[in-house]
């Protein structure tokens, strides 16, 4: 009973958040504080002086000694610099301790070091990091002592994005002002703005850390480069909300109790459907706010995994032949007073701004299917979409039977009159309650599927921030209501014209609704009928970003230039070339000093207890030993052959400058010369003694946690 503790008592008490500012602030700057915070006002010094002041104290009451702006640049993972709050000693020996307002609201790291793509380089180092007052401040309490750390967006000397928060702040204003004009042509003139609701599941593998420290390949690259199938995999569907094992139910509880701490609100967590597979998922939150709790999520889960002795594992991808892990990003419009604008209702064909707002988000994928499929990309991602356990690499739309049938009323008469009613669940046990399911049933082979009052988006990665989609998300959707409004907004029948707009959209976008098995090779050729494009490379994602359709949709809200997304054009090729350099590198190191010389020893052995047996009776028959000597040998030549084979292309490889030839070549050549080397090796790996192979197993890994 002495590890108790309420949840209630501990959520949210390290963070700086409403109600700490209400209980510390002076009355007129606290409302000041709200103003800004809800409508965007401009914060002044005097007012940050005095939050800067207040913040420092409640996190020096904390045990803080240092403060960082905690920002998110374009490496895949959070940034910080930490500053303590000394400023000066003073002639009596003692030291000042204080936090300004200039300290709060900005701070100058070095830009020249983070990918810039172009937009910094060495000698135009300068870069700063500004207040995201609306994401909160908290306190990070771990082996460094306690940190104040503030969320922060990251640009260029010149005003350029080079951060993740920077574009999802201006997307979140776009989205907001174009679903404001949207929702005023029905009458709604309380609402002030409409904020993104998003709620990332984060999936995630933990391994034994012992076991880790023995995997070259886990510790450079985050993934198996080698690795043979156990006996049992997934197979029996029995990992799947299968009982949490203790060990690893102990590391959820530490989990949840620092981000609940953090105030992320941690809520389900279970078993996913590969062994030492599982997953996190938090309640929904304001979109910058979800994203930078994510991030939260997954350092957390890394930290805290250490001190049990565990590894978690991030990657998209860790053991080739089990499932994968994602990212689900659940997505819906809610205005600042609670109205969801994606809830259908009872009966949605009557529900004429939903039906509006769903056929706008309809064209919005449909026109940009590509740039949002751009927005996942990502190295490990090229492992896991497409195959089946994830949503495919055609982006669909799923709507589930109900609005299926509402949107095939539309499209063929042009008004809806009915909607499917839900049923009654009958299960034939009468001490079962009775109660009414879903209008219709979930699809998770969808990429982008409607589930009740939100769009879940599944194509993101595990590693991946949400940030990049839900910028793409934001933007696009903005661009059809903006389009929408313009047409009615100038209507003489508004009635008439609403229902014209939206059967014109179902009908030109009804391409990109699919309800069936998105696994299926029927719906591969399908999508390819319907035009709808498959794009299974992140080298060929790429391209998207400076799209024509892209740049204009981006340029017209000022979400991104088109130097922000050229550099990010260059930045993403880079980090692909690179990340296959890496694997590539870790796999010519692991093949040439660990697994070679085992098998060679192995070999060596077998050899020698043939000859030892020839000596000993030359009548003996030992053709098994033979040919297990001969199928070793051959496959060491194999394995010899094609480490050669990539370490050439590899030298080709790293000698060429970075862009798309690079990182096609990286896919094409380099990726291909992996496939090579990895496939005599993973077969050696089922013959070699396992006391002679030099690393644990999948078996080992998955299975012995």
């Amino acid at each position: 009973m002495g590890d108790y503790f309420n949840v209630a008592d501990i959520f949210g008490e390290n963070v700086f958040n409403d109600s700490v500012m209400q209980a510390r602030l002076p009355k007129k700057v606290y409302k000041k504080m709200r103003e800004i915070i809800e409508n965007g006002a401009e914060l002044d010094l005097a007012t940050a002086d005095v939050v800067a002041h207040e913040m420092k104290e409640w996190a020096i009451e904390k045990g803080a000694t240092h403060y960082t702006h905690w920002f998110q640049p374009l490496t895949g993972v959070t940034a910080e610099k930490h500053d303590s709050f000394i400023t000066a000693p003073m002639s009596n020996g003692k030291v000042l301790m204080s936090f300004s307002g200039k300290e709060l609201i900005k701070g100058e790291p070095d830009a020249s070091s983070f990918p810039s793509g172009g937009l910094r380089a060495t000698f135009e180092a300068r870069g700063y990091t500004a207040w995201d007052c609306t994401s909160p401040a908290f306190v990070r309490q771990d082996a460094a002592g306690a940190t104040l750390c503030i969320p922060t967006a990251f640009c260029s000397y010149t005003g350029e994005a080079l951060d993740q928060k920077t574009p999802l702040l201006r997307s979140m204003e776009v989205i907001s002002d174009q679903a404001v004009r949207l929702i005023r042509l029905f009458g709604n003139t309380t609402a002030k703005k409409v904020i993104p609701s998003v709620g990332p599941e984060q999936e995630y593998f933990i391994v034994d850390r012992k076991k880790y420290l023995q995997r070259k390949d886990l510790i450079f690259t985050g993934r198996t480069l080698f690795g043979a199938m156990p006996p049992k995999g997934q197979e029996m569907d029995d990992h799947y909300f299968g009982a949490i094992r203790e060990r690893i139910a102990a590391y959820m509880k530490d989990v949840n109790k620092e981000l609940w701490r953090l105030g992320v609100s941690a809520k389900t967590q279970h078993n996913e459907v590969a062994p030492a597979q599982h997953e996190l998922a938090p309640i929904y939150a304001e979109c910058n706010v979800a994203v930078d709790d994510n991030h939260l999520i997954m350092e957390t889960l890394k930290k805290v995994a250490g001190r049990h002795g565990l590894q978690c594992l991030l990657h998209e991808k860790p053991f080739a032949g089990v499932n994968g892990s994602g990212k689900h990003n659940n997505w819906s419009l809610v205005t600042n007073d609670g109205v969801n604008l994606l809830e259908p209702g009872v009966t949605p064909h009557e529900n004429i701004q939903f039906l509006l707002v769903l056929v706008c988000i309809l064209k919005a994928v449909d026109k940009h299917s590509a740039l949002l499929r751009a927005s996942a990309a990502d190295v490990g991602n090229d492992h896991r979409l497409g195959a089946n356990e994830a949503p495919p690499a055609i982006l669909s739309v799923f709507l589930g039977e109900q609005l299926e049938d509402v949107i095939a009323q539309l499209i063929s008469t042009g008004m809806a009159t009915h909607s499917i009613k839900r049923q009654m669940l009958e299960t034939g046990v009468k001490t079962l309650p009775d109660f009414r399911k879903d209008a219709t049933d979930r699809n998770r082979t969808s990429p982008f599927a409607f589930t009740g009052n939100k769009f879940e988006f599944r194509m993101v990665g595990s590693q991946d921030s949400v940030a990049q989609s839900n910028v793409v998300l934001n933007t696009i959707v903005a661009e059809a209501f903006s389009e929408a409004c313009d047409v009615l907004e100038k209507a003489d029948d508004f009635n008439q014209a609403v229902h014209d707009l939206i059967k014109e959209y179902a009908v030109e976008h009804q391409r990109i609704i699919f309800n069936g098995n998105g696994y299926s090779d029927e719906w591969v050729e399908e999508a390819a009928r319907r035009g709808l494009p498959n794009i299974k490379s992140m080298v060929d994602a790429i391209p998207a970003y400076t799209a024509e359709a892209s740049v204009a949709v981006f340029e017209k809200f000022n979400v991104f230039t088109k130097a922000e997304l050229e550099s990010r054009v260059e930045i993403e090729y880079e980090t692909y070339a690179k990340t296959l350099n890496i694997e590539a590198k870790a796999m010519i190191d692991i093949a040439g000093k660990q697994i070679i010389p085992s098998v060679i020893k192995y070999t060596t052995a077998l050899a020698a207890s043939v000859n030892s047996i020839k000596t000993a009776c030359d009548a003996a028959d030992v053709s098994v030993q033979i040919e297990l000597l001969q199928e070793v040998s051959g496959l060491l030549a194999k394995t010899k052959a094609a480490l050669k084979k990539l370490m050439e292309a590899d030298c080709v490889g790293s000698s060429m400058e970075d862009g798309r030839e690079r990182a096609v070549y990286y896919r094409d050549v380099i990726k291909t010369s992996m496939e090579a080397l990895r496939a005599p090796v993973d077969q050696l790996e089922m013959i070699v003694d396992k006391d002679i192979w030099p690393m644990p197993s999948y078996g080992d890994l998955i299975f012995e946690v």
